[in-house]
């Protein structure tokens, strides 16, 4: 079994930061990419920011400089800094994490249960 935590969202104004966290704890051999999605309402999710194994990043146009993802492998920890934040920005975020258990030949995907970020005008 696999869980995965998120925390930091909460309710913000406009050009604020928040920065979430995303831990997973469990049967847990390795992990490798990890990122952040959000769905706003009535919207479909939407890839926010993803790292590597290795550290690299990418990041969806609608972010770029603002937000930055981050990973502590040691933890099996994901964060994203919020930073400048917009009305635009208001959904529940959700982290996904690829990891593989022990004893298995692959790695799988898991998703926290979101959290949500309220940004006011």
């Amino acid at each position: 079994q696999v869980q995965l935590v998120e925390s930091g969202g909460g309710l913000v104004q406009a050009g604020g930061s928040l920065r979430l966290s995303c831990a997973a704890s469990g049967s847990i051999f390795s992990v490798n990419a990890m990122g952040w999605y959000r769905q706003a309402p009535g919207k479909q999710r939407e890839l926010v920011a993803h790292i590597a194994s290795g550290g690299t990043t990418n990041y969806a146009d609608s972010v770029k400089g603002r937000f930055t993802i981050s990973r502590d492998n040691a933890e099996n920890t994901v964060y994203l800094q919020m930073n400048s934040l917009k009305p635009e920005d208001t959904a529940v975020y959700y982290c996904k994490t690829q990891i593989r258990a022990p004893g298995a030949m692959t790695f799988m995907d898991y998703w926290g249960k979101g959290t949500l970020v309220t940004v006011s005008p």
